[in-house]
């Protein structure tokens, strides 16, 4: 599909260098942990201690990374996953970077229309909760496959801490156990296998401080660990999958999990002020629109603008609604459409674009594309980071979904299904429960990945790993992550700052400026005068991040909006 240029001869405002950029404490608010040798960042205290443990063992970011995500897979199963699918970014010390897609497919008895109720329209039920909600995992096989080429240390000595959890059980944090009494309650507690893991024999779930052993998980996780993935998608795992799905009336068989295979694909590359950009390519809208936004920006003195300012913000948000008019058209999964990736990501595209931002006024959403936005995509997601001392970096960002995905638990694995189907375009071009509208390039097919706005990213500095982030979120992933780029290069925060900094997000229609509280009432009555239309609404994202400081420090923040301490390094 062909993307047309449109130049137009509205004047710039000049472009400068980034705020000059000083990451001393002394005169800090907020202050990141630092550590000489290695780190880790989630959103699970106990999970970032098993990562944090392999590194001091010898194990490369790689391996941290895959024990991470199987920790998660125990002690944060709001998000956490071994059933659901997501994005890997890593770098080598030699400078190569590298996207691993590990997205959950549509099965081959996927339709276009199976998510059409009798009235004709999108029924969020069916894409939601039903057995028809789950796309083909593959987060076992994404896992698995970045610590077989680029791990040091055997799959079942990074499983073990997992195992471990899974078995002895861990103790159940306030954040899981105000999820389980309020989002367990809307889906686990309907299907027997699921309420028998999470829920006590008195029908109460699992409160703060209390212990949750997973026997059955840990049974699948020590599969996992003595035969790889071929557990899960050939044997035992995969016969209590199928057998759950043809139970229920499910589509996933045996022949979805033999067939799926986890990608290494191109990252998205740009530059910013002298920075490289990597992050995710297509089925993520993520990487695309964070490059494309990036390069609207350069074009815009944002650091002598100031943070948090309302020229600022003005700026930044026309710019995103642009980003999210074009998300709508053109991205997909690229083995099933063409995404222009190269003329979206272009600076002379950027540039006409730019032109068009009008420092005093907003621009109507309905004056630039008409049409809505993708379907939506659930903020219980979850992400990560690492960085080793040789050099390795490592940003994982994977999902069920919604909370829990769709509450079904495959058999007696202790495997929750996620409910990604949801995040296809369930009819093209009409709007779902939300509002929001999709178009056909993200239409269900057979063996497709559904668009995600998932956005693992690394920015590199002079050849050497600079700062590795993201975040869950849903739609709000892309601004969110590239406020971090924004408040680290232009604004000169440090790590911390940046995580804690209040946040907006204008994603075109509806055609609001939605922010947090904690901008100054000055910038927003000068942001109504240009015409924003301001929504204050609940915090976005819960991003985990490390920088590289210049003395080879490493500098980590974990997102205040989830919970603090919850990065740690050696």
């Amino acid at each position: 599909m062909a993307l047309t240029l449109l130049v137009t001869a509205a004047p710039l405002v000049q472009a400068q260098t980034a705020a000059p950029l000083s990451y001393g404490v002394e005169n800090d608010i907020f202050h990141p942990v630092t550590a000489p040798h290695g780190m880790v960042a989630s959103v699970d205290k106990t999970a970032t201690e098993v990562g944090v443990a392999i590194l001091r063992q010898g194990g490369n970011a790689v391996d941290a990374a895959v024990a991470v995500g199987f920790a998660l897979a125990v002690t944060h199963p709001q998000a956490g996953n071994l059933g659901g699918g997501g994005f890997m970014l890593l770098r080598t010390p030699a400078g190569q970077t590298v996207a691993i897609d590990f997205r959950e497919m549509a099965p081959q008895g996927a339709t276009r229309t199976m998510f059409i109720g009798a009235d004709g329209n999108a029924d969020s039920r069916l894409s939601l909760t039903s057995p028809l909600a789950s796309g083909t995992p593959g987060t076992v096989a994404g896992l698995t496959l970045a610590l077989s080429r680029y791990g040091s240390m055997d799959l079942a000595r990074v499983m073990q801490p997992a195992i471990r959890l899974a078995e002895q059980g861990f103790i159940v944090n306030q954040a899981l156990a105000g999820d389980l009494a309020h989002y367990g309650r809307e889906n686990l507690v309907h299907y027997a296998n699921s309420r028998a893991v999470f829920f006590k024999a008195n029908g109460q779930p699992y409160a703060a401080g209390e212990r949750l052993p997973q026997p059955q998980l840990a049974r699948s996780l020590t599969l996992i660990a003595h035969q790889g993935a071929r557990a899960f998608y050939h044997g035992a795992i995969a016969r209590q999958i199928v057998a759950e799905m043809r139970r229920r009336g499910g589509l996933i068989n045996r022949q979805d999990l033999a067939n799926y295979q986890a990608l290494e694909r191109r990252p998205v590359m740009g530059s910013y002020r002298g920075y490289e950009i990597y992050s995710m390519p297509p089925p993520s809208s993520g990487g695309v629109h964070i490059i494309q936004i990036l390069n609207i920006l350069e074009n815009f003195d944002l650091a002598k603008m100031g943070a948090g300012s309302a020229d600022a913000i003005q700026v930044m948000s026309e710019a995103m609604k642009y980003a999210y008019a074009d998300r709508s058209q053109y991205l997909g999964d690229p083995d099933f459409v063409s995404v222009p990736v190269q003329a979206l990501t272009s600076k002379v595209y950027a540039k006409t674009l730019a032109q068009r931002i009008d420092l005093n006024h907003a621009r109507p959403s309905s004056t630039i594309r008409p049409g809505q936005l993708q379907p939506y995509e659930s903020d219980q997601t979850t992400h990560y980071s690492v960085v080793d001392k040789n050099g390795y970096a490592v940003a994982v960002t994977y999902t069920l979904n919604t909370y829990f995905g769709s509450g079904i638990m495959a058999g007696n694995s202790g495997i929750l299904l996620n409910n990604e189907m949801d995040d296809f375009s369930a009819k093209p071009g009409s709007p779902n429960l939300f509002g929001l509208v999709g178009a056909d390039a993200n239409a269900i097919a057979p063996r497709k990945r559904p668009l995600s706005s998932m956005s693992p990213t690394l920015v590199v500095k002079d050849g050497k790993i600079w700062l590795v982030t993201g975040s869950p979120g849903g739609s709000h992933i892309i601004t969110t992550v590239l406020q971090m780029v924004v408040n680290t290069i232009d604004f000169g925060m440090n790590i911390a700052e940046a995580t804690a900094a209040p946040r907006f997000h204008q994603q075109w229609t509806p055609d609001e400026l939605r922010l947090e509280k904690g901008f100054s009432p000055d910038t927003l009555r000068l942001l109504q005068k240009k015409g924003q239309t301001l929504a204050i609404k609940p915090v976005m994202g819960s991003v985990q991040s490390i920088m590289r400081l210049p003395d080879g420090t490493l500098a980590g923040a974990s997102d205040p909006r989830t919970q603090d301490d919850l990065t740690a390094g050696y």
